[in-house]
C-alpha cells in the first residue's frame, strides 16, 4: 500500500486529503491558507512525515476545452516547486469539476460557512480518488513532463 497526498492549490486556501492506492479511499485532512508559502511547505512535509507519503497529486485546473489558464499554470509551478523542495514523486490531475463534486457531497450537511472552511479538502479527497481510481501515477504527468504552453494546443 502507497500513500498519496493530495493538493487542491487555491490562491488563499489550499486543500489536503491524503489517500492511498490498496483500497483508493481519500479523506479530507486540512484546509490551510495559502500564505505565506513556507508555511505552506512546512505543513506539507509534516503531512508527508505523518502519512508516511509516496507521492503528490495536484489538482491541474484545466479549461473545459483542455487548456491551461493562469490558475493552471500556477498549479503546475507549485507542483513543479513540491517536486524540488521535497524530492517526491508529484503528480498532476485534472480537477475539473472536483470543486461541483465537493459542493455536491457537503450539500445540505452544514451552514455555508462550515461548508466553506471544509470544502477545499474534500475537493483534495475527490481528486485524490478521481487519480486512484484512473490508475493512479501510471495515469498522470509530473510537472517537468508538460511541454511548454508554445508546444501545446
Amino acid at each position: 500500500m502507497s500513500r498519496w497526498l493530495a493538493i487542491d492549490h487555491g490562491t488563499r486556501r489550499i486543500g489536503l486529503a491524503v489517500g492511498n492506492t490498496a483500497d483508493g479511499i481519500a479523506c479530507p485532512v486540512a484546509v490551510i491558507p495559502a500564505q505565506p508559502a513556507e508555511g505552506v511547505l512546512v505543513r506539507i512535509r509534516q503531512l508527508l512525515d505523518e502519512y508516511q507519503i509516496v507521492g503528490i497529486v495536484v489538482g491541474w485546473p484545466l479549461n473545459m476545452d483542455d487548456t491551461e489558464g493562469p490558475q493552471g499554470r500556477l498549479a503546475r509551478q507549485m507542483a513543479a516547486n513540491l517536486a524540488g523542495a521535497t524530492g517526491m514523486d508529484v503528480r498532476l490531475w485534472d480537477e475539473r469539476l472536483s470543486s461541483f463534486a465537493a459542493d455536491e457531497a457537503l450539500a445540505g450537511t452544514m451552514t455555508s460557512g462550515k461548508k466553506k472552511a471544509r470544502q477545499d479538502a474534500v475537493a483534495a479527497a475527490a481528486i485524490l480518488r478521481d487519480f486512484l481510481d484512473s490508475g493512479g501515477p501510471a495515469c498522470a504527468p509530473r510537472p517537468m513532463d508538460i511541454p511548454p504552453k508554445s508546444d501545446r494546443p
